[in-house]
């Protein structure tokens, strides 16, 4: 057994890994697309995939899943694993990465949907799956809930030869614990060796109170100085959050508060169209979640949020905020800043001091979002659209709202085994992130355990 990394080792996007269970079969695990400083203008696969049987999808990030078409243009014709969840994700994101990235053609679009929904293999949580294995060994699939986004999970994978099993974790994204909607990833009974991301190896997250607090103290000033709050968000998990945290905050206001008028404007029709998947797998909410739906409410769909659709109504909105100095909240993709609405918002208001930035997840190096986070503070300036641009708005970031576990709970997952992993293969994070992870694994576990940092 060998384990091939073919992305995510030098940064944080790319997720991509090649486990070796003989000379004749392998498996990987995701697929994903390479972002801000990892980017590449080639995205073709360039390893060898003769061996590879099946595709195994932890979630539907894009940096997960953003390189599937160019497997199957590169011949893949085997099964794609996925949960149920990200199974109805999946050709969403695909089909926007494709009309993003490749081409607007339709003919081509849904060449490539139709082809990726032929391969899918849609499987339960908790449930058993074999994958196609030739030669004298056996493989076993099964996905454990991870907590990250709607459908994520870590899998557990049982190569058996003879009477000797050997099982790898692959953690995927694993979420942090307490946060809204889904509940927190609870570690496995074992794994030999274990292969775990580390986006935040080196930090831990505020408490969900204190994150709170932050995000209620932000919209107070904005509301105060008749500001604009630009909040980018990944479509698939924190725009979810964040909608069902301001539905509590202005839930649990006063009646005579400015709050009962604060507009919040959710333009991204793909954070919408997910939206509308997360009402519709409720099942797979946490129990707090749902005893506020047992109560009447609506926690992704209350009355002060409106949805942006078209480009005609995303620059009307932008317009409209810019003439009519009202507080509004804006939560628009992408999370990086690296494209999508969220650009012209920044293009537009970034330069106002009644302007806040609000981060609530990672910044890649190299991304938009991560030179303003860097800039802002000093008063900086930024190039949007070959326009520079002083940053006059107040940056804000508030940790506690990534999807990612902190090191704590990273650790958590570690020593959470009843029997723990012989070997720890440590991805998915920056060169500080991943180095801080491994002293601290060394810190709790046994001297005996190898620990290295993916290459």
């Amino acid at each position: 057994m060998n384990i091939l990394h073919h992305g995510a080792v030098t940064g944080v996007t790319g997720s991509c890994h090649q486990l070796i269970i003989n000379e004749q079969s392998s498996v990987l695990i995701d697929c994903g697309l390479f972002q801000g400083h990892d980017e590449r203008a080639d995205l073709a696969i360039e390893f060898d995939i003769t061996t590879v049987a099946a595709l195994i999808v932890t979630h539907c990030h894009i940096d997960h899943v953003g390189r599937i078409p160019y497997l199957l243009a590169a011949g893949f014709t085997g099964p794609i694993f996925t949960t149920i969840a990200s199974a109805s994700l999946l050709p969403l994101v695909i089909e926007d990465a494709l009309k993003v990235g490749v081409t607007r053609n339709p003919k081509i679009i849904n060449a490539c949907l139709n082809l990726l929904k032929k391969y899918i293999v849609a499987v339960n949580f908790k449930q058993k799956f074999k994958l196609p294995c030739l030669g004298e060994h056996t493989a076993y699939g099964r996905f454990q809930r991870a907590g990250h986004i709607l459908g994520s999970a870590y899998v557990e994978i049982d190569i058996k030869k003879h009477k000797q099993t050997h099982r790898i974790v692959f953690s995927g994204d694993l979420g942090a614990p307490y946060t809204p909607l889904l509940p927190a990833p609870k570690a496995p009974y074992k794994a030999d060796t274990l292969v775990i991301e580390s986006t935040y190896g080196n930090k831990n997250h505020e408490g969900r109170k204190q994150r709170t607090k932050t995000l209620k103290n932000v919209i107070t000033r904005a509301v105060a100085d008749n500001g604009v709050v630009l909040i980018p968000a990944f479509s698939i998990g924190r725009t979810q959050e964040l909608l069902y945290e301001l539905e509590q905050i202005i839930h649990t206001a006063a009646k005579a508060s400015p709050w009962h008028n604060l507009h919040v404007i959710l333009d991204s029709p793909m954070a919408a169209n997910f939206t509308t998947q997360y009402k519709k797998f409720q099942h797979l909410w946490d129990a707090e979640a749902k005893r506020k739906t047992a109560k009447g409410r609506h926690p992704l769909n209350f009355n002060n949020l409106t949805t942006v659709d078209s480009h005609q109504e995303h620059l009307s909105i932008i317009n409209y905020l810019s003439s009519h100095h009202i507080p509004a909240i804006v939560i628009a993709a992408s999370g990086m800043c690296s494209g999508g609405r969220i650009v012209n918002y920044l293009e537009r208001f970034l330069a106002n001091k009644t302007t806040d930035i609000l981060f609530v997840g990672y910044q890649g190096a190299g991304t938009l979002g991560r030179d303003i986070q860097k800039y802002g503070p000093r008063n900086g300036y930024v190039f949007i659209n070959n326009h520079r641009i002083t940053i006059n708005a107040k940056v804000h970031t508030i940790s506690g709202y990534s999807a990612h576990a902190d090191q704590s709970g990273l650790i958590k997952f570690v020593t959470g085994m009843r029997k723990k992993p012989h070997h720890i293969k440590i991805v998915h994070g920056e060169d500080n992130a991943k180095a801080a992870l491994a002293e601290k694994c060394k810190q709790v576990l046994d001297p005996g355990v190898k620990i290295e940092i993916g290459e």
